[in-house]
């Protein structure tokens, strides 16, 4: 990883640049590094870039669901004294982006979502039943992306390791479970702040359909695609992504 995580009372994260705070949400099993890009780009250009390390696998297990991931996500906004965030989440990340937004919406003035869970995803708990295995893990790894290439032997390595970590395993499907509890086709409606949406073409996980569906239900939001591109667009398209979200904020005003 290119940035220093600090370590500050219960929380481990990457700060890095001056401005309008953005805080950046991980998937399941993405790592700070696949946001290096945007992390890189952003905070060049008048944005302060924050990576909270989510409490996925040290929550207890009865905290590991979705709302507690926002309610952390709260108590870490507080405790760093941000206000108007824009909150950017990929997968799981982009759920408790969305959930924390409907639970508090004063705090975030703009949301960003790229491969989002919330209304349906295909893969956060299921296929496990080989995990032992390491091609059959590495083949799921692979179709994450439009190109197999891009899940590198590290990013192999670190999904086995966590699939084959019983307590990690275990959490895993807990908020698996949780994600699917807390769908959020009902709030989206209610939910007024801008969102842009940026999603891969060609993502298995959480389909292009899924992402036509986000943009129906929220209200102020904008939907862009990205060919050529599996479900996490940020570290597979990192320019065209970058690009993307650099014009939306101009023309939000962000």
């Amino acid at each position: 990883m290119a940035h220093l995580l600090k370590k500050e009372k219960d929380y481990r994260y990457i700060e890095v640049g001056e401005g309008t705070p953005i805080i950046v949400l991980h998937g399941l099993m993405g790592g700070l590094s696949n946001f290096d890009a945007v992390t890189g780009f952003f905070s060049k250009n008048g944005y302060k870039i924050i990576i909270p390390e989510l409490p996925i696998y040290t929550m207890s297990l009865l905290k590991t669901n979705v709302k507690s991931f926002a309610n952390y996500l709260k108590d870490f906004i507080e405790f760093k004294g941000l206000e108007n965030v824009i909150l950017l989440g990929n997968s799981l990340g982009g759920h408790i982006g969305l959930y924390h937004t409907k639970l508090y919406p004063k705090k975030v003035k703009a949301l960003v979502i790229t491969g989002s869970s919330g209304l349906y995803e295909s893969a956060m708990g299921s296929g496990y039943t080989k995990r032992s295995d390491y091609e059959v893990i590495k083949k799921k790894a692979q179709d994450v992306f439009y190109d197999p290439a891009v899940a590198t032997k590290e990013i192999v390595d670190e999904v086995y390791e966590t699939v084959n970590d019983r307590n990690k395993l275990v959490k895993t499907l807990a908020i698996a479970k949780s994600a699917i509890r807390h769908n959020m086709a009902k709030d989206l409606p209610k939910m007024n702040t801008p969102t842009c949406i940026i999603w891969g073409k060609n993502d298995n996980v959480t389909p292009p359909e899924v992402a036509e569906e986000f943009h129906e239900l929220l209200p102020d939001s904008d939907l862009f695609w990205i060919d050529k591109c599996g479900h996490a667009a940020m570290m597979e398209h990192p320019e065209e992504f970058n690009k993307i979200l650099n014009s939306w904020l101009e023309k939000r005003g962000f």
